[in-house]
């Protein structure tokens, strides 16, 4: 998407040092591979929970409720700590990651800090932050060529990424994602201790937190009034497979601690992608905030509904890629 002029913001946390070795990891997931739509099982069970089974059962049915008659690909991961419930379904579908790899590469760069033990430098703070809150594609390509390809593997293997596969020659937009994998890379800014240190959590998801309002549907939608949210979307059109439309969420504060990760592809419009997450999103927030004393809940910026741009994000050309 084309570059956004606005106040860079100041934040005492941009100092950052960390420290520790990583290895490498070549995935060997192919690129590409993408599963024809599927409808949602009868008797769903998405969810589940050790400590909490009716609040899981009743989620798993809400969000079969919210996905019926929907004609999207749809793929998500949901973890909460607070109740032990989690969700997933097509969690290990690959799709084009679109913008959301920039999340990704934010915490490459937070490693590579680590690794180094020194504090990010202004032009990796610049970059990061045009990155995250406008989601500038020249600032992501400018980090993920300054990381290579053998820091950014090694990232994913100590995040435990597995099945993810970087896209190939610079076309990050393209990186191969599932819902579990990224809901693993949400998990470095939240409970995982190996990757990046505090700090470095805490300077991710202070950008995540601060990401432009028209940016901000998708898996914050209907969060209560009182949750923190962070969130990184990517709405991407290509040939085939029409448009990937994906959110993240960090949902945190209050007493809460919960992910999410969904994605979803053929979609006929960015539109219908988002009011299918912003479905998921709304079961979500009510049933695990509800079953917390969540509070009240507040419709996210983008109502389901409402009309869109339709402008890719820019991550990746519309048509095939040559090679």
């Amino acid at each position: 998407m084309a570059v956004r002029q606005h106040t860079r913001i100041r934040r005492p946390f941009a100092r950052l040092v960390v420290g520790a070795a990583a290895t490498l990891l070549v995935s060997a997931v192919p690129v590409g591979a993408q599963a024809a739509p599927r409808p949602a099982p009868s008797t769903p069970g998405y969810c589940t929970s050790a400590s909490n089974p009716q609040l899981a059962d009743r989620l798993s049915k809400d969000i079969a409720s919210t996905l019926s008659g929907r004609q999207d690909t749809v793929a998500f991961a949901i973890s909460d700590t607070r109740t032990g419930v989690s969700c997933a379904y097509h969690s290990t579908t690959h799709f084009d990651s679109a913008s959301v790899v920039k999340a990704t590469i934010m915490g490459a760069v937070l490693r590579r800090a680590e690794d180094e033990k020194r504090y990010l430098t202004t032009w990796e703070d610049d970059n990061l932050q045009q990155m995250i809150t406008a989601s500038d594609n020249t600032a992501a390509t400018n980090l993920w060529k300054s990381l290579g390809m053998p820091r950014l593997q090694a990232f994913l293997k100590l995040a435990g990424m597995n099945d993810t596969q970087l896209g190939a020659d610079g076309y990050w937009g393209l990186t191969q994602i599932t819902a579990d994998d990224e809901l693993k890379m949400l998990d470095v800014y939240t409970g995982n201790p190996s990757v990046i240190t505090p700090a470095a959590k805490a300077y991710g998801l202070g950008l995540m937190s601060q990401v432009e309002a028209d940016q901000r549907w998708g898996t914050p939608f209907g969060a209560p009034a009182a949750v923190s949210v962070h969130v990184k979307n990517g709405w991407l059109p290509r040939a085939t497979h029409g448009w990937r439309v994906h959110s993240l969420g960090i949902f945190t504060g209050a007493g809460k601690d919960y992910r999410m990760a969904v994605l979803t592809q053929d979609n006929a419009t960015e539109s219908y992608g988002i009011d299918t997450i912003q479905g998921i999103a709304s079961a979500v927030h009510r049933d695990l905030n509800s079953a917390v004393g969540g509070g009240t809940s507040k419709a996210a910026p983008h109502a389901r509904g409402a009309e869109t741009p339709e402008a890719s994000d820019g991550s990746a050309p519309f048509g095939p890629v040559a090679h």
